[in-house]
């Protein structure tokens, strides 16, 4: 809403602006009114104003003269003119005010809808230029300060410029909004939307008194500002019970998980370095503290954040149970990860660095079955949450969700695996038939225990491997001796029988004739 003041010298012409039109329906709040120059004066220093409809003749200060001495204090109001008087003179000295309207009275209901319908959009693009380069300025105030880019004799309108003038301590805090990300928030918000989001809610409870106090500088995905305290007290006072209420009411607004990291308290602006770099090494505390979303810098004896690697027993145990397909099992293991990140003090590329090597421990071993990692649904996240803010409690969902997914994948790879190994011995056998080969003989050829051979063969083909290699090897012993002369001994060795006696013996039983039987049953039929 934008704000408007009401000046004219006559009450019941006051009354009549406010209810020839809906007001609020057009984007306009009307917050004051004045009956004369000085006192509207008064009102638009004070309450800034968005527009001010004035008339244009009033006692002592009229509205020409009004214009000009709030133009002359700064004042960005606009100005439209009611003038009962159709004087072109006064017209004139409107435009060189840059009066945005010049309405006669009795006022038309639709000519004054209409310059305010215009007005609108302008009154809204002035706003965010002005807050744009507002930030712009501020953003070189706080980036000098942190370089120590500044003299000593700047310090006290930069106080004022960034409205901790008035502070008994200063904390440089950053505000991070977590789990918006593209797999479970198709659009989510741009940068300077969220700014937007953010100041706002920071307005409406009362932690700014206007959108421009509202200092928020854009750091990597997350936003810098500065909580000013205005009793002397210690980091976990009055900041902390400030920062708290603020954190919350930005996770309200945007219903997401929102962190907010706060420096120690420095008493001058000109040591808001050393605050700035303690809520930076708050930032490396996210996973070593799941259970805070407002933390603190570390105290001195607490120790900084943990950079070492984690130990690589953990992902080989991790991804023995991704292979075995032990779901509560890899469960467990998860939780485990996620303390040992909190009991270590994990910083995030810690946390990154071990993430990341049971992922990649996983697609390899899934390339090497000749899987296709593509086909993980849960590979983007797990892969794209470390350029994003994510909470903890997000990553051990995401995480696990994985290792899940890929033990289910790898277990139906395996399967595939074995039935194509299987399918592979079983085009072996039908090879080397006529060879010296053994259950035994093949297992070692393909790595593979004996026994577990036999039973995953009588289970893929519902026959004993030596029934399998029998039966081979007694049809093609047929075909011999319906196509060739050979002797029975002959074809014996080359069927892959060591003794003609225990072909003979191997084929009567089979075939319920002996093998010169089954020729001589073949040339009687001639």
């Amino acid at each position: 809403m934008h704000t408007v003041i009401l000046v004219d010298d006559e009450v019941f012409v006051r009354i009549g602006l406010r209810n020839l039109i809906d007001w609020n329906s057009l984007g306009y709040d009307i917050i004051d009114e004045a009956d004369n120059g000085e006192d509207a004066l008064e009102l638009i220093e004070r309450k800034k104003p968005d527009l001010v409809v004035t008339d244009i003749r009033m006692p002592a200060v009229d509205g020409l003269e009004l214009i000009g001495r709030a133009r002359s204090a700064q004042s960005n109001a606009c100005f439209i003119i009611i003038s009962g008087y159709n004087d072109f003179g006064y017209a004139q000295k409107a435009v060189r005010y840059g009066v945005h309207d010049f309405i006669l009275k009795p006022i038309d209901e639709r000519e004054l809808t209409d310059a305010l319908t215009q007005l609108h959009r302008k009154i809204a693009e002035n706003k965010l230029f002005d807050l744009r380069n507002g930030d712009l300025r501020k953003e070189r105030i706080v980036d000098a300060l942190i370089r120590g880019d500044f003299e000593d004799e700047q310090l006290e309108e930069w106080a004022k410029e960034l409205k901790v003038d008035r502070a008994k301590e200063i904390h440089y805090a950053f505000l991070e909004v977590n789990d918006v990300h593209p797999w479970n928030a198709p659009e989510p918000p741009s940068a300077e939307q969220w700014r937007e989001i953010i100041r706002r809610r920071i307005v409406e409870a009362g932690f700014a008194e206007a959108e421009d106090d509202a200092f928020l500088k854009e750091h990597h995905g997350r936003f810098g500002l500065l909580i000013a305290c205005g009793e002397a007290s210690g980091p976990r006072g009055d900041a902390a019970a400030y920062a708290a209420k603020l954190r919350q009411a930005v996770s309200d607004a945007v219903g997401a998980v929102v962190y907010l990291y706060l420096g120690r308290p420095v008493s001058r602006l000109a040591e808001l370095r050393d605050s700035y770099l303690s809520a930076k090494d708050a930032l490396q505390l996210k996973f070593a503290r799941p259970d805070s979303q407002v933390i603190y810098c570390p105290d001195p004896g607490e120790g900084s954040a943990n950079y070492v690697v984690a130990d690589d027993a953990f992902r080989r145990q991790l991804m023995e149970s991704i292979e075995e397909k032990d779901a509560a099992r890899i469960a467990e293991q998860v939780e485990a990860t996620f303390r040992e990140f909190k009991e270590r003090r994990f910083a995030p590329e810690a946390v990154k660095s071990a993430i990341r090597q049971v992922v990649a421990g996983v697609l390899t071993l899934i390339r090497s079955m000749e899987g296709d990692d593509r086909a993980l649904t849960t590979l983007e996240p797990i892969v794209g949450w470390q350029d994003l803010n994510v909470s903890p409690g997000e990553l051990k969902r995401l995480f696990l969700n994985f290792v899940l997914e890929s033990a289910e994948e790898i277990a139906r790879l395996r399967k595939d695996c074995v039935k194509g190994g299987i399918q592979k011995i079983k085009t072996y056998i039908e090879a080397h038939y006529n060879e010296n080969i053994s259950l035994k003989s093949i297992a070692s050829i393909f790595f593979m225990n004996p026994v577990y051979l036999g039973q995953l063969f009588k289970k893929t083909y519902g026959v004993h491997f030596n029934e399998f290699l029998l039966q081979i090897r007694i049809g093609e012993a047929k075909k011999l001796l319906r196509q060739t002369d050979l002797r029975v001994y002959e074809i014996a060795e080359k069927v892959g029988f060591g003794s003609a006696d225990y072909f003979v013996t191997r084929f009567e039983k089979l075939e319920r004739m002996t093998p010169t039987e089954y020729r001589n049953k073949l040339l009687e039929k001639k």
